[in-house]
This record gives structure tokens, C-alpha cells and sequence, in this order.
């Protein structure tokens, strides 16, 4: 199996990425407002080394552009609010804004009222949920998030047709002296989007990812996306799979949870359902899920955070199987990997700075990669 990188890798500042990815939105008619917090949030994604979330997503929000699936500059509002509660329209925009403006009306509730919880409906992709759940430990909450997703690829179980999307949910919590603790996860073994990235990059998917209809796994990221976009029999298995101590039962329960809390909760679409009605224009109406919980509603803070400190304290002292590998803690991968591309860049390879560079020359814009 070949799992080299074969195209050229090129380090960019994250101030570069962010202004290309400014100038595109900004060109494509995004007010610079919203323009500014969505580049915020798919940098700060790359950084993080989520490059399924970041600016490799400016293909796939071009092509919704392009069909009048999105609307660039959206009319937002609130449709209904409760003391703990909000729903809020995205009037068919990209889901980074009003998702930062989702969570926050979370946070300022449970500062209030102990928890908030606001959804969003007629929506579109929002990056990565990790990021909206680490606002609210950012301001001491915990953060509860999901969402539903546009793709229809996870296969139930015992079934052989792709139904559920991949529906992450993503966990956070404010962790006293230490950076907060962050768990964003999809529900399938990998994310659509990841295997897109392996395909940009020319690598194989491991075994276990991917499956036909026969229970075969697929490990050219080509053959994998053919299943998705003809939705073919076969697809993403749940994560943990059949056979592992999570289960693929398990991972599918949460993607079908995920669904009612970020779809059925604030009417969203159910992507099966809508595919089959769509036209080329319809929006993918996705819903998005928020909560944000105060601690100190059950205890003072600083009993809180020391409890939280003593359990990290605790993981952290398991003698790790390489002692070139410290045990790791839900978050700290990606802070690792953030603190390495501050200083040495985010890389770009041939693959996707040609794609950036058709993308910005489409917009009428210098490509400043």
C-alpha cells in the first residue's frame, strides 16, 4: 500500500491563509463581518490540523455557491426565545457565523440561568464542531455541540445502504490551571471530508474506514467518494466498527441522536428526504446544535476546577506504552499541533493550491499562496 505524500508540501503564516480566505468570501459578496469570523474559524481549524475543516471547504462552498444552494449574505434571525432557550434562522448561510452567535447566546443564557441551549436551522456546513464547543470552556461552561450533515454515508447496522451522515458531536470543558478539555468527534470512523483530504494528498485509507456493499474494505480515497456521490450500496462504518469495544451499533445510535437533537429539534432537513426531492438550487438546510452548562450551578467553581485538575493530574501519571509518547488528554493533539504550524506554517500541497488558485481566480482575487 502506498502511503506517501507525492505532490509538493508548502508551508504557510496563518495570517496568509486568513486573508485569502477573507478575500474570497468578501469577493463572493460575504460581508466582512461574517467574512472575518468565518475565516477565524476555518483557520483556526487548520492550525489545529483539522484540514478536512478548514480551507480545503472553500471547493466545496463554491460549488453550493455555484448551484444557488447558498446564500452569501444571509438575513438571519431569531425565530423563537426562551429564557434558556433560543432557534435561530441562518436564512441559507455558511453555518460559521451564525454558529459563533449561537453558542455565544448559550453561554450569556447559562451565565443567567444555569444552561442554555440554542439550535439553528436552514444552515450549511459549519467547520468544525470543536471549535464552538471550546468557546463556551473558553468563558467556563461546559460545551455541548452537534450537528447534522449534507452527506448520506454512514451504513446502519446490519444494513448495506448509506443512510445516516457522519453527525459529529463535540464535548468541552473548562479544566482549571490546564487548557481546556476538548472531544470533537464524528460518528463514523472518519469524517467525508477526511477522506477527501486523503485524496487530495494522494494517500490510501486504512483498512476498516471504508467498506462496499460486501463488507470489503476500500482503501483508494477515489473508489471510497464514487460510493458517496453515486450513493452506491456501502459506505462509512460507525465509528468503533462491528466487533470493537465501542461497536458500530453504538456509533450509529449516536449519528441517529445527533440527528434529533441538530435536525428533528430545530426542523432541519433529513438528508435521505431531501435528496430525493432536491433540485440542483436546494439548500442543504442543515441544523446545528448548542449548549452551554455553568458549573457553579452545582458547585463553587474552584471545587470544580480542583476536581478537574486532579483527574488530569491522574491521566497523566499512566506510564505510557512508548516513553517517547506521553499519554495525551481529548484536545491536546490538536493543541500540539497548533503550537507547530504557529511557528513553521500550515501546509498547503499542489493538490489543494491548485484548487485554492482556481477558486480565488474564479473570485476575481489575488491567490496569495
Amino acid at each position: 500500500m502506498n502511503t506517501s505524500i507525492k505532490s509538493e508540501v508548502r508551508l504557510y503564516p496563518a495570517v496568509v491563509l486568513k486573508e485569502q480566505i477573507f478575500s474570497i468570501l468578501v469577493a463572493w459578496g460575504m460581508s466582512e463581518t461574517d467574512a472575518n469570523v468565518t475565516a477565524d474559524v476555518m483557520v483556526e481549524t487548520d492550525l489545529r490540523g483539522v484540514d478536512s475543516h478548514g480551507i480545503n471547504m472553500l471547493r466545496q462552498y463554491e460549488e453550493t455557491k455555484k448551484r444557488g444552494a447558498l446564500n452569501i449574505s444571509p438575513n438571519t434571525e431569531i425565530v423563537r426565545e426562551r429564557k434558556t432557550t433560543a432557534l435561530l434562522d441562518a436564512d441559507r448561510g455558511l453555518g460559521h457565523p451564525i454558529s459563533v452567535k449561537a453558542m455565544g447566546m448559550a453561554i450569556e443564557k447559562a451565565k443567567t440561568f444555569d444552561i442554555g441551549t440554542v439550535c439553528v436551522r436552514n444552515s450549511h456546513h459549519f467547520g468544525a464542531a470543536g471549535y464552538y464547543a471550546e468557546l463556551a470552556a473558553a468563558q467556563g461552561m461546559i460545551g455541548v455541540v452537534t450537528t447534522s450533515t449534507r452527506g448520506i454515508s454512514m451504513v446502519p447496522t446490519l444494513g448495506t445502504q448509506p443512510v445516516l451522515g457522519t453527525n459529529p458531536f463535540a464535548f468541552s470543558t473548562p479544566a482549571g490551571k490546564y487548557p481546556p478539555l476538548v472531544l470533537d468527534f464524528a460518528t463514523t470512523v472518519a469524517a467525508v471530508n477526511k477522506v477527501k483530504v486523503h485524496n487530495l494528498k494522494e494517500i490510501s485509507l486504512p483498512i476498516g474506514w471504508v467498506n462496499d456493499a460486501k463488507g470489503t474494505s476500500i482503501t483508494s480515497p477515489k473508489d471510497a467518494l464514487k460510493i458517496f456521490e453515486n450513493r452506491d450500496n456501502g459506505g462509512l462504518n460507525p465509528i468503533g466498527g462491528i466487533g470493537t469495544a465501542l461497536g458500530g451499533h453504538k456509533g450509529y445510535g449516536l449519528a441517529l441522536f445527533s440527528h434529533v437533537l441538530s435536525g428533528v429539534m430545530p426542523g432541519a432537513s433529513f438528508s435521505p428526504v431531501r435528496v430525493k426531492n432536491s433540485a440542483t438550487d436546494t439548500p442543504d438546510d442543515l441544523g446545528h446544535f448548542f449548549q452551554a452548562i455553568n458549573p457553579e450551578s452545582f458547585r463553587p467553581i474552584e471545587d470544580f476546577n480542583k476536581d478537574i485538575e486532579i483527574v488530569i493530574d491522574t491521566l497523566k501519571k499512566v506510564t505510557p506504552a512508548d516513553p517517547n509518547e506521553p499519554v495525551l488528554l481529548p484536545g491536546e493533539p490538536e493543541q500540539i499541533s497548533k503550537a507547530m504550524r504557529l511557528k513553521s506554517g500550515i501546509p498547503i500541497n499542489d493538490n489543494l493550491h491548485t484548487i485554492i488558485k482556481d477558486i480565488a481566480k474564479n473570485a476575481g482575487v489575488d491567490c496569495l499562496l
